[in-house]
């Protein structure tokens, strides 16, 4: 999928204008707005079907992980994984109404209600404008863990399990669009991994409860019928590939560390 980008080259500050943010070098106390980086539709990334406004991810093209390198093919029909993945499908069946709930709330990517299933784990808000270098760290890493999804998916065109076994999904709003779109590996998966990394970054004291989060919403597509399973399996490992590579990036490190600090003032 094609994708136009905006890149930056100043480490800085990212505020929260227009859905987009702006860089500025202040790490020094010296420097101006370099560049405006505007947001992005959800075609433009591939996440959804529908425009859900984010800003341009922290990492060029060329830096994401090439998952389609990365992972190995989708289980093949006929295959112990492929059965696996069945019999999550069936057990997917018996998820309560409770659990049916939260995965129909967990499709939902749009900012900030995809990030408010970890603020009370948190302790504080992530979404309210208080915090605006962590909104912004937050939601340009997320928009690099869905696009690195992206190679190996429109490679394998995996048939969602939706499809394959009938039965509809908790999102129908969605399914048309999710038919043309491959199963493997999940996007939303390796979003919310994503947001549950960088999460457990900036609060280890709450990593544990913040990843187990983030697991659930992989799962989550399990249940939703969406995905199957390795779909989601897939999804972590790309995730977290793609923070490993967020590491090296000296604006996402800048954004870091300013987010700390901004936690840090608020009494975390």
């Amino acid at each position: 999928m094609r994708t136009k980008w905006i890149l930056t080259e100043l480490v800085g500050t990212c505020l929260l204008v227009l859905g987009g943010c702006t860089t500025a070098a202040t790490s020094t106390g010296q420097g101006s707005a370099a560049a405006m980086v505007p947001p992005v539709t959800v075609e433009e990334v591939g996440v959804l079907s529908k425009d859900i406004p984010l800003p341009k991810g922290y990492l060029p093209p060329a830096a994401l992980p090439d998952s389609l390198a990365l992972l190995p093919p989708p289980p093949a029909a006929g295959s112990a994984a492929k059965a696996a993945d069945q019999e999550a499908f069936e057990a997917a069946k018996l998820a309560s109404a409770a659990r049916l709930t939260l995965a129909t709330s967990d499709a939902d990517l749009n900012w900030p209600h995809v990030v408010q299933s970890f603020e009370p784990l948190v302790g504080t808000s992530l979404s309210d404008g208080s915090k605006p270098h962590v909104e912004m760290l937050l939601r340009r890493a997320m928009a690099d863990g869905g696009l690195s999804t992206y190679k190996a998916k429109n490679n394998y065109q995996r048939v969602r399990p939706f499809v394959e076994n009938g039965g509809g999904s908790c999102t129908p709003g969605d399914e048309e669009a999710l038919r043309h779109d491959g199963s493997y590996p999940s996007g939303h998966t390796a979003i919310g991994w994503t947001l549950a990394l960088v999460l457990a970054e900036l609060v280890p004291d709450r990593a544990d409860a913040v990843l187990q989060r983030g697991y659930d919403f992989g799962v989550s597509r399990v249940v939703c019928r969406v995905h199957w399973q390795s779909d989601t399996v897939a999804g972590r490992v790309i995730a977290s590939a793609t923070f490993a590579r967020l590491q090296a990036d000296p604006v996402f490190a800048a954004q870091l560390a300013q987010a700390r600090r901004e936690l840090a003032a608020a009494g975390h």
